[in-house]
């Protein structure tokens, strides 16, 4: 195991693909970051993860100008909760924008996304056809 997986993340990598969307994937379970990124690169999504609030705000500081069309977070992760993410993307105005759809696997997914202004939630498991559909339609 890499030193940069037993932080819980491969934060650097993006997914192979050419001009697609760049998807922000936020989640400290590998298995499902990884899952979700197999997915979305075959749907022609560019996906860089990572395995907690922290690495994903460094990550979303350190952009380069490039900034993801979407963020799927998940709210419970150590380190740096879903919850800590969101209220310092929106304290940052270049990063305010971005939607973010919550992930969980709370059986009160709806209540959380609402207290965080998020843009859509999804619910563990997660269906793939749900999962293209709210990226779809709210990745700019």
């Amino acid at each position: 195991m890499s030193e940069n997986e037993e932080r819980g993340g491969e934060s650097t990598a993006l997914s192979p693909g050419g001009a697609g969307k760049l998807i922000l994937v936020v989640d400290d379970d590998f298995d499902i970051r990884d899952t979700l990124s197999q997915v979305l690169a075959d749907e022609g999504y560019r996906v860089v993860c990572a395995g907690n609030g922290l690495e994903a705000l460094d990550l979303l500081r350190a952009a380069g100008g490039e900034r993801p069309a979407l963020i799927l977070l998940d709210l419970m992760m150590p380190v740096m909760s879903g919850w800590q993410l969101r209220l310092e993307q929106r304290k940052d105005p270049e990063l305010a924008a971005i939607p973010v759809v919550v992930i969980s696997a709370a059986s009160n997914t709806h209540e959380r996304a609402v207290s965080i202004d998020a843009a859509a939630y999804l619910t563990k498991p997660i269906a793939l056809d749900r999962l293209l559909e709210t990226i779809a339609r709210f990745a700019r």
